[in-house]
């Protein structure tokens, strides 16, 4: 998963990739970057276009995706949002939720 750093990098992702998922943290939350492992995992796995940001290093982002805590996940179809997680993660409803959408046309 790369980190981008900037709002207009988000919006360039999710124009160039058809299906997306965005996991977002903030730098002191020990939850999040324990749960990005098991997300970085679950991405390698099923092969998903996929990202991820500090939401408190990139404010625009924070707003226009309503993100008021962390950690969020959220899988986008055709740069909308398709399903969203945010503070306790269920790993096996992702798995489901993605495998749902790449299998979607």
């Amino acid at each position: 998963m790369k980190q981008i750093h900037t709002y207009d990098e988000l919006q360039t992702f999710l124009q160039k990739n058809e299906k997306a998922l965005i996991y977002v943290m903030t730098t002191g939350c020990t939850v999040c970057h324990a749960d990005y492992p098991k997300v970085r995992d679950i991405v390698a796995n099923t092969h998903i276009p996929s990202i991820y940001l500090l939401a408190d290093k990139i404010p625009e982002a924070a707003g226009q995706l309503s993100l008021f805590s962390s950690p969020v996940v959220i899988l986008f179809n055709h740069e909308k949002e398709y399903h969203r997680q945010a503070r306790i993660l269920d790993f096996d409803m992702l798995k489901l939720r993605i495998s749902q959408l790449l299998q979607e046309y």
